[in-house]
């Protein structure tokens, strides 16, 4: 489970205001040299800002340690391709077609719709494919379609007449549609089901399926893409070696296989194995057998996810996107966020909660803050700042689970920032003054809290199913709110300074849920386009948290609105009443999720998450656009280059940054493009 940065939005509303200030740029003047800064911003186009990270410290790793990040890493490129076809079925296509067009089209680039070309391709490399990576709506290009079939006859590329023209219609303009009334499955285009299925034949097709062991079942469609065979009757075609996916899932067996010869214990050697047996099988219990013993390496500097993992890009949360991280260990930050992770059963034991809701025995929870050393798949080039698996709740209620911060990408955030839209939007100076002095440490323990105790909160009642059988199209955003609201109650609580964690608790918490509130009710509609929905679990859940706790807290005006020449705030006037309402609505969320109740998470949401203040949302898309800094942000990866010896042994690994975005975009397509155009 991905916790999304927020810095997208604003480079900062809860996470990234960053107020942190630049790096002292003075060189030593006992040195001769000056260290040139670090360039965080590679370039920025349309609503998104690209940024690099650094990988802190790399030299102070074996060269046994850099072979196994350098193994993982190419692992985790070699699935790219896997994610652009799960996007979209024709996204492959699409995407040599474009890059055909860039790389040998020789006439007029000064015009503006050379331009708009070039920046077409970009938010396609950025989105993985024609999808905006967020808002889930295809991306249209502000070029028309007898210029684009001009730059095909020209650069002598094919692309067949009806894919070209899907770029320019409304044909598959959604990629995930959570509307029940337009078809979750029919109204959406992810490449997870074949053509011609409703979501009642799937959840048909696995209904019929008996779990080995109920208190343990399988997750049952993670690995698959459901299609209709020749006799119309539905079957899946795995992602394995040898099946659907097979030859570039041969290459991240190849990398895999040789990252397990440099593995740094007995326990992620054995780990590490069962993934590659997974990889080959397709089975769903060597997958289970796999989280298991992943979990159990807790060893090591180095850690990695890799696999088919999260489900929100499945309007019925059961596929898995294509993932990869890997991560070297952050000693200091880490020692300092574990105690988090060692109180799991005191958050436990004092959250609001039902009794019958609450674990007995909270297990296995572990906490790092990471350095990442390289992304892929879903991953790239938008990455989350925390992640917290396994999913399947029975393992994490019998064996605990891993969470993580990506410490680094959340510095180049930081640095990337500013602060001018925060003082647009902030209701006023104190306000400012709590979010410029606590905000990125409240965020960073809101990360730490949502994957540390949110996600490992809570236990299911015997004899419920599964949150993706019980609350659907709902359970994303559910668990993510859930997830949010543990944070959120426990930031404004005194245990956090009794662990060493922040100086000033209270005030900590206010800066948290100013910015909290002050995101989910307005700052996040930059994201969207006027008269649109919310579609994204996480934004969806932000607004639903936000807009429950103002609604609730109006008889006491906990919250108040606030308009002040033309212009809209939220100002909390309470904050321990709004510590105590976000209590309340945590414990009915999880109680919809104990019981499986779907008629009121879908109340839930439906009634606070989806739907947009019009006016409000011109009003901030307004206000906003005099910033010119883009509301998305993504990450180009640094590159990991081996140097041999004569004998062709690998002798140390050098990090670089590529010169640009396409650069690094075109290098893949080159040297990790495994698989056929269709699949």
């Amino acid at each position: 489970m991905k916790l999304q940065t927020f810095a997208g939005i604003f480079a900062a509303v809860t996470l990234l205001v960053s107020c942190k200030k630049e790096e002292d740029k003075k060189g030593d003047e006992t040195k001769n040299t000056v260290e040139t800064p670090f360039e965080y911003v590679a370039e920025q186009f349309a609503d998104i800002k690209v940024l690099r990270y650094r990988i802190p410290n790399w030299d102070n790793l074996t060269l046994k340690e850099k072979e196994l990040v350098y193994y993982l890493t190419q692992a985790g490129t070699a699935g790219r391709d896997i994610m652009w076809d799960q996007n979209y079925k024709h996204n492959l296509k699409i995407r040599q077609a474009l890059e055909q067009i860039y790389q040998n089209y020789k006439g007029d680039k000064q015009r503006k719709d050379w331009e708009s070309f070039e920046i077409y391709l970009k938010r396609v490399w950025f989105a993985n494919g024609i999808h905006h990576h967020y808002s889930m709506e295809k991306i249209k290009p502000d070029f028309n379609q007898v210029y684009f079939e001009t730059l095909l006859k020209e650069t002598k590329t094919t692309l067949a007449s009806e894919i070209v023209a899907v770029l320019f219609n409304e044909k598959d303009s959604k990629k995930v549609n959570l509307d029940e009334s337009k078809g979750l499955v029919s109204g959406s285009a992810i490449n997870f089901y074949g053509e011609g299925i409703t979501a009642k034949e799937v959840e048909d097709f696995y209904n019929k399926i008996k779990p080995v062991d109920p208190q343990r079942p399988y997750s049952y469609g993670l690995n698959s893409k459901l299609v209709k065979n020749a006799s119309g009757k539905l079957e899946e075609k795995v992602w394995k070696s040898g099946g659907m996916y097979g030859a570039a899932i041969d290459k991240v067996i190849y990398w895999l296989e040789k990252a397990k010869t440099v593995a740094e214990n007995q326990k992620q050697g054995d780990a590490l194995g069962l993934l590659i047996q997974y990889y080959k099988t397709g089975d769903l219990k060597t997958w289970d057998d796999y989280n298991i013993a992943w979990l159990q390496a807790t060893e090591g500097n180095i850690d990695y996810i890799n696999g088919f993992v999260e489900v929100y890009n499945d309007p019925l949360g059961a596929r898995g996107s294509y993932e990869s991280v890997v991560q070297i260990k952050d000693f200091d930050m880490s020692a300092k966020m574990e105690k988090i992770g060692h109180e799991a059963q005191w958050f436990e034991d004092n959250s609001p909660l039902d009794p019958k809701h609450k674990k007995k025995k909270v297990v296995g929870i572990s906490y790092k803050t990471v350095i990442v050393a390289g992304e892929g798949g879903d991953s790239s080039p938008s990455t989350p700042i925390g992640v917290n698996l396994p999913n399947a709740d029975w393992i994490r209620a019998e064996h605990g689970s891993k969470s993580v911060s990506l410490g680094n990408i959340v510095e180049a955030y930081n640095n990337a920032g500013g602060s001018d839209r925060l003082k647009e939007f902030a209701h006023d100076a104190e306000e400012i003054a709590l979010e410029e002095k606590y905000g990125e440490e409240a965020d960073k323990l809101h990360t730490a809290l949502h994957e540390v105790v949110g996600h490992a909160s809570g236990q299911i009642n015997p004899g419920v199913g599964t949150p993706k059988e019980t609350l659907k199209s709902y359970a994303s955003t559910l668990e993510e709110g859930r997830a949010d609201l543990v944070g959120l109650y426990y930031l404004y609580n005194s245990k956090i300074q009794e662990l060493g964690l922040t100086d000033n608790w209270k005030k900590t918490g206010m800066a948290a849920y100013d910015g909290y509130i002050r995101n989910g009710l307005m700052t996040q509609l930059v994201r969207l386009e006027p008269g649109a929905d919310i579609e994204e679990s996480h934004m969806r859940n932000r607004q639903w948290v936000s807009a429950w706790v103002f609604e609730k807290g109006k008889k006491d005006n906990v919250i108040e609105k606030i308009t002040r020449e033309g212009k809209t705030y939220f100002n909390i006037t309470n904050y321990e009443k709004l510590h105590d309402l976000f209590g309340q609505l945590l414990k009915e969320t999880q109680r919809i999720k104990s019981e499986g109740d779907y008629k009121a998470g879908k109340a839930l949401v439906d009634n606070y998450g989806v739907k947009v203040d019009q006016k409000l949302h011109k009003e901030v898309l307004d206000r906003n656009a005099k910033f010119k800094s883009a509301p998305y942000s993504g990450f180009i990866n640094p590159l990991l280059v081996p140097k041999m010896d004569d004998e062709g042994k690998i002798i140390d690994i050098l990090v670089t940054q590529p010169k640009s975005f396409a650069e690094q975009m075109l290098f893949y397509s080159k040297n990790f493009g495994f698989l056929p155009l269709v699949n």
